[in-house]
């Protein structure tokens, strides 16, 4: 048995993240196959080519994953939300992804993900304040 010791750490070294992605990627590979990660996003940008929101996750396993989803106040409620997940969804597909997820606690959010397709398959009741974070799948 090797010795060993553990420690909290608040700020780790990139290295140290480095070792334990590395460490739960091999092993997950091993188990299952490789994940074939890729990052996928689509940007919004302003009349000057500068980036105000967009969307940001990743393709893995045949999933896409939307991490984040942000836009600016000044350009809400014109269907902007629709357009990055129709975007984001066509490279999914086009990468063989059967299905994708995304979570939120944002009820605005959750409704424009509702009317997308997205179905809940999760929640976390009372998980900031009053506020329940919703998983949600949909398959593409």
């Amino acid at each position: 048995m090797m010795d060993f010791s553990t420690e909290l750490a608040a700020a780790p070294s990139n290295d140290d993240l480095d070792t334990i992605l590395k460490g739960l990627s091999a092993y997950n590979e091993s188990e299952v196959g490789p994940a074939d990660r890729l990052p996928l996003c689509v940007l919004i940008r302003d009349a000057d080519g500068k980036v105000v929101g967009g969307l940001s996750g990743y393709t893995s396993w045949g999933w896409l994953f939307t991490q984040l989803l942000f836009i600016p106040q000044a350009l809400r409620g014109q269907g902007l939300a629709a357009s990055l997940l129709d975007q984001a969804e066509t490279e999914a597909r086009a990468r063989g992804c059967k299905g994708a997820w995304i979570d939120t606690f944002n009820p605005q959010a959750l409704k424009a993900y509702r009317r997308q397709g997205y179905e809940i398959f999760g929640e976390l009741p009372a998980f900031v304040g009053e506020r329940t974070r919703t998983f949600l799948k949909k398959t593409l």
